[in-house]
């Protein structure tokens, strides 16, 4: 499996979602950098469903044991593992539809791709419960990037939820401001008086046992110019292949995205201006990023999540053993709406991609 990733930063995660644990091994770590497991512990409990009605009933601890690399609370140099124990699976939700192929899920390609050997219970290791990995992972690249280049922020926030959109942002320079956070850290909105209506169409998909996707935006500020490569190890590519491995994500733009397309380049092109002793741009739909190289602008990047597809609405299938036509309504326990814990997970693997970078 390819679960490996990193040319510096290297980061493996392991487990399955009804498996004994969860975790990842870190590679390639400085030396002497300053680990605090409450701090960890925190980003965690951001991706966590606990007290939120509108995330899966399953309900996990996810408190992280730091196994090996970490002595009087700073790195070694040795490989850093972290361990989550999973401690509320329901194994026998899966029991009774595990030849039943769920449609939008990987249970179908991953069965042919593992000959039937795959960890079937909660998606096994295609499961989301391995983005808690990737936000220990993520952690500790945060604090590799407070070490190394602290003048850097990483911020996320909820820009769609199925058709209720937020604002775009036009103004390069607000973005600095929301790095020091949002009205509701748990739902941030940019209008944050959108939060009933988007929390509504999550409510109104759960009623009819149904799911809904949408849309989270990245977004880094104070990386200097001059970091990325072009073509293969470009900031777009790289970064990209990362959030793509954050299971559901379908879509990845930069700056503006497909709307740039439409365009003329009289109209997106960002002029560049002197500001003192800085460069800058007075635009930003490139997305801080020049020939996958950071031209000192905030790195700003748009990623679509489609709608769970394990929902209560009975859907066409097949049954895999039989290969027989078949229903199938899922009654397990699962997000109607991934958005709503995903944008820490972005953040998570911007920070790792950023670390890959810099260290």
């Amino acid at each position: 499996m390819g679960s490996t990733w990193g040319n510096k930063f290297k980061v493996a995660i392991f487990g399955e979602s009804h498996g004994e644990g969860i975790g990842a091994v870190i590679d390639g770590l400085p030396a002497g950098i300053d680990i605090d497991p409450e701090r960890i512990q925190q980003e965690l409990n951001r991706r966590a469903a606990r007290g939120n009605p509108l995330a899966t009933p399953r309900k996990e601890g996810d408190r992280i044991e730091i196994l090996s690399g970490v002595f009087n609370g700073k790195t070694t140099g040795a490989p850093l593992a972290g361990l989550i124990r999973n401690e509320n699976t329901r194994s026998g939700d899966y029991a009774k539809t595990k030849d039943l192929m769920r449609p939008g899920h990987a249970d179908y390609a991953s069965s042919i791709r593992y000959h039937g050997f795959q960890d079937y219970r909660g998606g096994g290791h295609f499961s989301g419960r391995l983005t808690a990995p990737l936000v220990f992972a993520g952690a500790v690249a945060k604090a590799v990037l407070r070490a190394i280049a602290p003048e850097i922020a990483i911020g996320s926030r909820i820009i769609a939820i199925g058709t209720k959109e937020d604002q775009k942002i036009k103004n390069w320079k607000e973005y600095e401001a929301l790095t020091k956070g949002f009205i509701n850290p748990e739902f941030p909105l940019y209008t944050p008086e959108l939060e009933a209506t988007m929390k509504q169409e999550i409510i109104a998909a759960m009623e009819e046992a149904d799911s809904v996707g949408g849309v989270v935006e990245g977004f880094v500020t104070g990386l200097q110019p001059g970091v990325g490569n072009p073509f293969f190890e470009s900031i777009e590519s790289r970064l990209a292949g990362l959030l793509f491995s954050i299971p559901a994500v379908k879509g990845v733009t930069f700056g503006a995205g497909f709307e740039i397309a439409s365009r003329h380049g009289s109209e997106v092109n960002d002029p560049l201006a002197i500001n003192g002793s800085k460069i800058e741009t007075l635009s930003n739909n490139n997305g801080g990023i020049n020939g996958g190289i950071s031209n000192g602008m905030p790195v700003v990047f748009q990623v679509a999540f489609k709608p769970t597809p394990s929902i209560g609405k009975e859907q066409q299938t097949i049954d895999l053993k039989k290969m027989a036509a078949a229903t199938l309504s899922i009654q397990g326990r699962h997000d109607p709406c991934i958005v709503v814990r995903a944008f820490p997970v972005v953040e998570a693997v911007t920070a790792i991609c950023l670390a890959d970078f810099l260290i």
